[in-house]
């Protein structure tokens, strides 16, 4: 499969020169591309990854390919709170200029109904909530980074799963309740993309854009030049796919057919990169091939955060649920 859009998108990306870019989950797929791209043009790059053997291996080539780079590899299990923490005092000692980006990336996907270390659905605290408190710990750096350069960025990555099962964001998937959310249903769930997997993962593609959406209407009370925004990679071939069939989340057969119909993780991660490169890109947008259900390919076109998690009620179940999980308050 060869990508359609990107090589003419690359080319009108302007230099990141002088900024400084952190993305998490860099292994493989659009934050790889994301990466890649942003070293390329010049950034300083800090990539947050758990510690594995392809974690070596993808910084190796990261590092290799921009010998002349600034680039920094910073342990970081996105399942574990305290990982959290520590990688985030890491960027701080690597970052005293600030952070430019932040690009919430990393995520997982109908991974079984388990909790992790911190009593969390492995996916809602991978996919989200150990995202919400990195940002709280790195805001100091991405506000003095506005300051100097006129504006920062916090980038999450969701889903066209925001939009099913469920458009209805629901306490008890962001509680202490991992491994007590539904199980891990049928085969035939599974295959057609239904079931309480499914639903956990729609949880947290919906909390991701609430994030941006609570983050957004606050950074702009508080009069902030750091923006929110969040995009989606429409249906792009990465090992998210392979992970979830190892996991018993997809039938392989199936996703094998059914990946045909999607595009290359370089056009996957145009949404992304729009985000995190674009001066016109507001706070508030959300980057994708389109909004519906239908936006599986194509070229990234900005649009409106949607009202089903842009609403007063959705935005502080979000913060306030979130606070309670990281057990610290998130003061814009």
């Amino acid at each position: 499969m060869q990508s359609v859009h990107f090589p003419e998108f690359r080319e009108g990306l302007p230099s990141m020169a002088g900024k400084t870019v952190v993305i998490t989950g860099t292994t493989s797929g659009t934050g790889q591309v994301a990466a890649t791209t942003v070293s390329a043009l010049g950034a300083k790059v800090l990539v947050l990854n758990r510690a594995s053997e392809r974690s070596t291996a993808s910084f190796a080539e990261l590092t290799a390919a921009f010998p002349d780079a600034e680039i920094h590899n910073v342990e970081c299990d996105l399942q574990s709170f305290a990982s959290v923490k520590a990688a985030a005092a890491r960027v701080v000692e690597l970052c005293p200029e600030g952070v430019d980006v932040l690009c919430n990336n990393a995520g997982v996907m109908a991974l079984p109904d388990i909790a992790t270390d911190d009593g969390f659905d492995v996916q809602m605290q991978t996919n989200h909530l150990s995202h919400f408190l990195l940002s709280k710990e790195l805001m100091p750096l991405l506000e003095r980074a506005a300051k100097t350069a006129g504006d920062a960025r916090i980038v999450q990555h969701s889903s066209s799963a925001r939009l099913s099962p469920s458009k209805v964001l629901q306490a008890p998937f962001l509680e202490k309740k991992g491994g007590q959310l539904g199980g891990d249903g049928s085969k035939l769930q599974t295959m057609m993309f239904r079931g309480p997997r499914w639903l956990r993962y729609n949880q947290t593609k919906l909390a991701n854009a609430a994030f941006t959406a609570a983050l957004h209407h606050k950074l702009q009370q508080k009069g902030s030049n750091v923006r929110a925004l969040v995009a989606h990679p429409g249906l792009a071939n990465t090992e998210l796919q392979l992970t979830t069939v190892k996991q018993g989340g997809m039938g392989g057969l199936f996703t094998g057919f059914f990946m045909r119909l999607g595009q290359t993780s370089e056009d996957g991660a145009m949404g992304l990169l729009s985000c995190m490169c674009l001066p016109d890109a507001k706070s508030g947008q959300f980057y994708g091939p389109g909004s519906g259900t239908l936006a599986a390919k194509g070229k990234a076109v900005p649009f409106d955060l949607e009202s089903f998690y842009d609403n007063p009620e959705t935005r502080e179940l979000l913060w306030s649920k979130s606070e309670e999980a990281i057990g610290e308050s998130f003061d814009i």
